[in-house]
């Protein structure tokens, strides 16, 4: 049985602390490694001769930090850190020997190329750059958030210039709204298989994150208004449109029940609304519904191409100053050469048209997903970036995506977007955008299929039976 290496009979501060150190650093020095199971609560108080109450104490902050998992009737587990999860399922790096369908990304082709070069081009014939004169006002330049409030209004999305922020991509929006209202130890809900940008912005900010249940159409309201009832929630972090990585899509009735809910209780919303240009249907942001309470994000990285990382936050009118605040000390202005080019794109009709372009390469590519993968499909959407697919259940999730690896095809498992005691759903998730062409996208569901329709190795098959 694992004991940490401490003495806790002449410490002086909280044993609970000291005890939650030295998990933390034997899980950080491959002491503890990924799924060894903990000593139960009893075990491991009795061998320290501290309380229960402080043992319980440790593994559920070690827990909410995401160093730890417990799993109900079976005890507590070491979870990989998120970084490693991620990075393991996440290629960082395109990998030319593999069919990279692990990363949620617009597709990247000769039209987006041509893009970028006549842009730069442009760009580079021009004598004079005043964009490039200054790195103020944080909240980035007037003229650039005047394109962006007329385009998001195009969308229906309404909002005074005050309360218009620029920043690198829609994850240091959702980073920056967080950062605005939620204090260590708030609780902050999302749904149960979340982004994992969420799950890590929860260790850097030291809130606690409560996962709730989904079905189709995302969060479940009665669920939502339940932990409202029980505790206070400070923020509720959605996607409605295209979860990840589970590709949930939230009608209007959802979003008024959600938006009800948040007002009745007063709880932030703060809406990651990426994908809302490649919908073809006119659903309102739940934000919409809520002035003082909502924070929308929208981005043109996942609507136009991978690098344009300039996104939109809209906050509301009383916190826009405090918002701009936490924007300085996280990371300045947005980036004002994204912003001139997403700018200019946005004024001549670039991005609509990249948008067209997008949709209707996802709409051949998820009919490939539907046609090749039939029922094993969870839930895709004609113009969503991924899928979401359940695998059979001889197959665990990690020698599934391990076996696809050996045969030149990336995908990620559950793991990274997993929230505090979720079961794992033996389900992965497919991107159909990013470099991969269509026929190499063929070739990859192709050998999904042909994974899933055999058993295991023999090694794995003895980890699971």
């Amino acid at each position: 049985m694992w004991l940490p290496n401490i003495d806790l009979s002449g410490d002086t501060g909280p044993k609970y602390k000291a005890l939650v150190e030295a998990i933390i650093t034997d899980i950080e020095a491959g002491r503890l490694r990924h799924d060894v199971r903990m000593p139960t609560h009893r075990e491991l108080a009795y061998r320290l001769h501290v309380s229960v109450q402080t043992v319980s104490a440790a593994y559920k902050e070690v827990e909410r930090q995401g160093y730890l998992r417990s799993e109900r009737r079976r005890g507590t587990f070491v979870q990989a850190r998120l970084t490693d999860r991620a990075s393991t399922f996440i290629l960082d790096n395109r990998q030319p020997d593999l069919i990279d369908l692990s990363i949620v990304r617009t597709a990247y082709t000769d039209f987006h190329n041509d893009l970028s070069r006549q842009i730069h081009s442009r760009l580079a014939e021009e004598t004079h750059h005043n964009w490039m004169e200054s790195c103020r006002p944080v909240a980035g330049f007037e003229y650039h958030r005047e394109i962006g409030s007329k385009w998001l209004e195009s969308m229906g999305i309404s909002a005074e210039l005050p309360n218009i922020l620029i920043t690198n991509g829609a994850a240091q929006g959702v980073f920056t709204a967080l950062a605005t209202v939620v204090q260590p130890d708030d609780v902050v809900l999302t749904e149960s298989l979340t982004d994992h940008g969420v799950i890590g912005t929860a260790s850097i900010l030291r809130f606690k994150l409560g996962a709730l249940p989904t079905d189709d159409e995302g969060i479940l309201p009665e669920a939502f208004e339940r932990e409202c009832r029980a505790r206070h929630i400070r923020a509720l972090v959605v996607t409605p449109i295209y979860t990840n990585p589970t590709n949930c899509l939230m009608g209007l009735e959802r979003r008024k029940q959600i938006a009800e809910i948040a007002e009745h209780y007063g709880v932030y919303v703060i809406e990651d609304d990426v994908y809302r240009p490649l919908l073809e249907q006119n659903l309102p942001p739940i934000t919409s519904f809520l002035p003082r309470l909502g924070f929308h994000v929208s981005s043109l990285t996942k609507i136009v191409m991978p690098g344009l990382r300039t996104g939109f936050l809209i906050v509301p009118q009383h916190l826009s100053i405090r918002a701009s605040s936490v924007l300085r000390v996280t990371g300045w202005m947005g980036t004002p050469l994204m912003a001139e080019i997403g700018a200019r794109w946005i004024a001549d009709g670039t991005v609509d048209q990249a948008v067209t372009v997008q949709r209707a390469l996802m709409r051949e590519r998820q009919t490939l997903v539907a046609e090749i993968l039939g029922d094993a499909v969870v839930r895709h959407h004609p113009t969503s970036l991924s899928a979401w697919v359940r695998i059979p259940h001889h197959w665990q999730e990690e020698w599934f995506a391990s076996e696809l690896r050996k045969n030149g095809v990336a995908v990620t498992i559950s793991d990274p977007f997993m929230t505090v005691k979720v079961p794992r759903p033996n389900a992965i998730r497919i991107c159909v955008g990013g470099a991969v062409d269509t026929p190499s996208l063929h070739h990859g569901l192709m050998q999904i299929r042909h994974t899933m329709e055999q058993m295991p190795g023999v090694h794995a098959f003895d980890v699971m039976y």
